[in-house]
């Protein structure tokens, strides 16, 4: 059985930073396309980055230059570096991760991914 595992959410100020990560077992995540999904109360789920298998990255244009998103082939994890971190941030992050060599960053797709994790909260203040 695959499960995906995030840890790393908290509270941090505006200007802040935090990683998020992803442990997988069960499955190898170097072999995935992974995506960081949020979604924040009353709106909805949005991709925030993604790397495939071949280590390409995409973004969306709300965290284009202050997230990266990386994986660490020998624990397994999926990170999200997110730093300059602003209130409209403050969501709930899930990790997802589909077999495919790559895959789109739409919110849309988030149900076709083949593994999600449960989420960890990150509120930022102002």
């Amino acid at each position: 059985q695959v499960h995906l595992a995030e840890s790393g959410g908290g509270s941090a100020q505006a200007g802040g930073s935090l990683r998020l990560s992803c442990t997988a077992s069960g499955y190898p995540l170097n072999s995935t396309c992974a995506v960081w999904f949020r979604q924040a109360p009353g709106k909805e789920r949005e991709g925030v980055a993604r790397i495939d298998t071949t280590g390409t990255t995409l973004y969306a244009d709300s965290v284009k230059g202050r997230f990266t998103i990386s994986k660490d082939s020998a624990k397994n994890t999926i990170y999200l570096q997110m730093n300059n971190l602003a209130p409209e941030d403050t969501a709930t992050y899930y990790c997802a991760a589909s077999r495919w060599r790559t895959c789109p960053i739409s919110r849309l797709f988030y149900y076709g991914m083949d593994f999600r994790g449960k989420g960890t909260q990150v509120t930022i203040s102002s």
